[in-house]
């Protein structure tokens, strides 16, 4: 029941979505591109559906910070390179302020269910495709 509900809370976003994959798994995620989206990025959501989340796209590359305020959800976050290499992963609390920031420059963040990635084996140096990450100028992604 939860994860129809969390599908038809997604379906209903105006966010462009894409399929990224890491070996065998694939994750459905919304795309946040722009300011005022990825300052929404997860808040307010009571469901995520495993295999789904949300890809934070940058401009340019930085040691980009992401923190929990009224986000109900515990979320894990992977901070990825533009080749979708995982530079590092978080584990995400919610109702906090706490910051978890990339550790060297990246221009993707990936949220997912907490312990979404360690569940499918998806570590740092591991490696992510598709949608933005497929390409190899993926800072001109547009949808």
């Amino acid at each position: 029941m939860f994860a129809a509900l969390s599908l038809a809370a997604a379906a209903d976003s105006p966010l462009p979505r894409v399929e990224l994959k890491a070996g065998p798994h694939r994750f459905d995620v919304e795309v946040a591109t722009t300011p005022p989206q990825r300052a929404q990025g997860l808040m307010g959501r009571t469901h995520l559906a495993d295999g789904t989340g949300m890809l934070f796209v940058f401009e340019e590359p930085n040691r980009h910070c992401f923190w929990m305020k009224d986000t109900a959800l515990p979320l894990s976050v992977a901070f990825l390179a533009d080749d979708g290499t995982v530079v590092g992963i978080a584990d995400m609390q919610p109702q906090t302020t706490d910051l978890h920031c990339a550790k060297a420059p990246v221009r993707y963040a990936l949220e997912v269910r907490q312990g979404g990635f360690g569940s499918r084996g998806i570590a740092p140096g591991g490696r992510l495709t598709g949608g933005p990450l497929a390409t190899p100028r993926a800072s001109h992604y547009q949808e």
